[in-house]
């Protein structure tokens, strides 16, 4: 907000009749022409580009562009996508099309927390940790907003607020118990980042209770934390109908009236959903005041204002023109976003990338090898042009080799054709790689069963995974394909992790890609790496367990053995890893002081030397851990983040300053403090672990960092 804004949005206000405002509270807000204010409907989507309205450049899902670590790039991604969203909304907007999905209110970036890989919504998110979530949901919130704080670009909402994470079939009436110190170390800290360091414009609130209170309209979070402990300004949105669930599933009111009233006297300004339609019988009963109402108002429509869709106060953004809409430059952000995501898990004998001279055949195999739904996730737009990973390996090889092509198996069920038998694409898979030289094998997921409450589910739960195995005939397809005995080539497109422990530990699997959603485009950045056009540089936003042994009841929301941050058993490929074409190697490793004041910075530095013919991305990442921590706090924690590009051979030094936040620990009372004591830091290109050791053949350095004086509170 900004006083000249802030203003306005009262005159405005201070003109309208009470029933005028309640219909300013609703989605589908109504034009009130005497006042010359437009109708707008605020439902738009952009979790990954422009979503739900047509053509517009498709970027890899949310937890793809997480594997970059990147939140430069992530800004990038972000001012695309609002530049095609404010094309669009002139368009539209000029032939009087207000429609949904029409906005220039963008319900995104997602920055729950992926604490558990059977969570089907885990790939709209940026993985499992707070301080990396919380950075790179800033950069998309400030590439979407732009630098101008009083002339929005497009204005974002950091969602789904707060503690909400599965299940997805309890979504409605589950209450999510957590204590003050997961709270705070976990599920808030990103929501903190988004308000205090990106300006978020909105938050959304999520369907569940936490210790009891419904999120949409709980006191401690709305009110109590977000506005007084934050210091949010902007504007708070239910979830779709959650309101209802007040009384329809949670059962904390009795009529639609009460549950609008709870929601609007503890924050809730803007009702996705039609609870709102109960606030003048709300009026009636005494449960709300005109007071709550009118300050609700003035908030939406001081965003309305500095989105410029008031004639007194026009957007430097009204010019931006169609042409502006999946144009070349565009592409290429979303390119450069999907081979930066893609993770290489394994690459026994460095058999990739691949020489095109040197083959005569490839099969291509799996339910994903064709498919365009695994390209994008969910919360998609349409894009002009598809490339699955098949077709990309097609345009990439041309006449040069010839590519076999079968389905394999379905994604889930266990055949292809209705009338067909059980497996009945498997001998057509085997034809194809035993004629040739490799086989390429798509394997994995899409949106349909791993995804939101209502939009997935069936041989999965409401959208949720019910293991971390491949579905359906998958895994039988893997073992049977690789008996064969040609070399195989995992590619895993999915949005969350896998349990891939027998195809790590098969001779003739000789390399893994994690490809994640890629992008709509996404099989051509496959088809480059494959064949060495660029050297591989995502690593894993989350941990990919052996099975689910080790975790907790999916409904148990505390941290305990959740995450790498608390729990490294069973753990397949760590958190942080991901390999590249060649070696790098780490250097000169040093921290700016050994003994220091808790309140002062470290600064740790090393040098980075690409030592490899390919030119590459390094992400260098700082981890910090107290010796002595106590029982309930976590362990390594990610502090630190700088993506470095090297020439081939090229050697630079690397320098990340550590603030006394980052040697902080969040209390049981959920209070930030430092104390004196033992720190170790890490810095490398993967975690400090004994499994990521054991994966690259090499081991991070660590630093001790001792702190003295008096234990102080730092800002959360």
């Amino acid at each position: 907000m900004s006083a000249k804004t802030r203003e306005y949005a009262k005159k405005l206000t201070a003109q309208m009749t009470l029933e005028e405002k309640m219909s300013q509270m609703l989605y589908e807000s109504p034009a009130i022409d005497r006042l010359g204010i437009p109708a707008y409907n605020w439902w738009n989507e952009a979790l990954h580009g422009v979503a739900r309205t047509g053509v517009a450049t498709m970027f890899p899902q949310a937890i793809a562009m997480a594997a970059t670590f990147d939140e430069k790039l992530l800004e990038k991604a972000g001012d695309v996508v609002s530049t095609e969203g404010r094309a669009k909304f002139n368009q539209f907007s000029k032939r009087g099309d207000r429609g949904i999905y029409k906005g220039l209110t963008y319900w995104a970036p997602n920055v729950n927390i992926f604490r558990d890989p059977r969570w089907g919504r885990g790939h709209e998110t940026y993985g499992e940790d707070p301080y990396l979530t919380g950075k790179l949901g800033c950069a998309y919130i400030k590439g979407l907003q732009g630098p101008d704080k009083e002339h929005l670009k497009a204005a974002a909402c950091a969602k789904h607020y707060a503690v909400h994470s599965g299940p997805e079939a309890l979504r409605h009436e589950f209450n999510a118990e957590v204590s003050r110190h997961d709270l705070y170390d976990t599920y808030l800290y990103a929501f903190k980042r988004c308000v205090k360091d990106a300006g978020v414009e909105a938050v959304m609130g999520a369907y569940n209770r936490v210790n009891g209170e419904p999120a949409c309209g709980s006191r401690t979070l709305l009110k109590d934390i977000l506005r007084e402990e934050f210091g949010f300004e902007g504007h708070v949105v239910s979830d779709c109908w959650a309101i209802n669930d007040f009384h329809l599933h949670h059962h904390v009111t009795g009529i639609a009236a009460e549950s609008a009233a709870m929601a609007v006297n503890n924050g809730c300004d803007l009702n996705c959903g039609n609870a709102f339609l109960h606030l003048p019988k709300a009026y009636e009963m005494g449960l709300v005041t005109e007071e709550a109402v009118t300050e609700a108002v003035e908030r939406l429509l001081d965003v309305r204002i500095r989105l410029g869709m008031l004639e007194e106060y026009p957007s430097p953004y009204d010019d931006i023109p169609f042409d502006k809409v999946e144009c070349p430059e565009h592409i290429a952000v979303s390119m450069e976003v999907s081979r930066r995501s893609l993770v290489l898990l394994k690459n026994a004998g460095d058999f990739l990338p691949l020489q095109k001279e040197k083959l005569h055949s490839i099969a291509v195999i799996g339910p994903n090898a064709n498919s365009r739904a695994a390209l994008v996730g969910n919360y998609e737009g349409t894009s002009s042009q598809y490339i699955t990973p098949l077709e990309g390996i097609q345009q990439y090889v041309g006449e040069d080799v010839k590519v076999y092509y079968a389905q394999g198996c379905g994604l889930y069920k266990d055949k292809v054709e209705a009338l067909g038998e059980r497996n009945d694409r498997i001998q057509e898979a085997l034809a194809t790689a035993e004629q040739s030289d490799v086989v390429v094998l798509c394997l994995g997921l899409d949106a349909s069963i791993e995804g939101e409450e209502g939009d997935a589910g069936n041989a999965y739960a409401s959208g949720d995974k019910l293991g971390l195995g491949l579905p359906g005939l998958q895994e039988e397809l893997l073992e049977t394909i690789t008996a064969v005995g040609k070399p195989v080539i995992v590619l895993l497109l999915a949005g969350s992790a896998i349990d891939l422990s027998w195809a790590e530990q098969q001779e003739n699997v000789k390399a893994i890609v994690d490809c994640w959603y890629p992008g709509a485009r996404g099989g051509r950045s496959i088809a480059q790496l494959l064949f060495g056009e660029f050297s591989p540089a995502g690593k894993l936003p989350v941990t990919f367990y052996q099975g689910t042994e080790n975790l907790p009841e999916f409904t148990d929301y505390s941290m305990a053995h959740r995450t790498y941050r608390y729990e490294n058993k069973n753990v397949l490929y760590p958190f942080g890893y991901g390999l590249h074409y060649g070696k790098v190697v780490y250097g000169e490793e040093k921290v700016s002081a050994k003994v220091t004041d808790v309140g002062q910075k470290v600064t740790v530095s090393a040098t980075v030397t690409n030592e490899s013919d390919y030119p590459l991305w390094e992400t260098v990442q700082v981890y910090v851990k107290r010796q002595d921590a106590l029982e309930y706090e976590p362990g390594f924690q990610l502090k630190g983040i700088s993506c470095v590009p090297l020439t081939a051979g090229e050697k630079k030094k690397v320098a990340i300053t550590l603030t006394d936040r980052d040697f902080a620990y969040i209390t049981e009372e959920g209070e930030c403090k430092v104390r004196p004591g033992d720190y170790v830091i890490s810095i490398g290109g993967q975690q400090p672990d004994e499994r990521s050791a054991e994966l690259t053949g090499h081991k991070t350095a660590c630093m001790k960092v001792t702190k003295t004086g008096e234990e102080i509170s730092v800002e959360y």
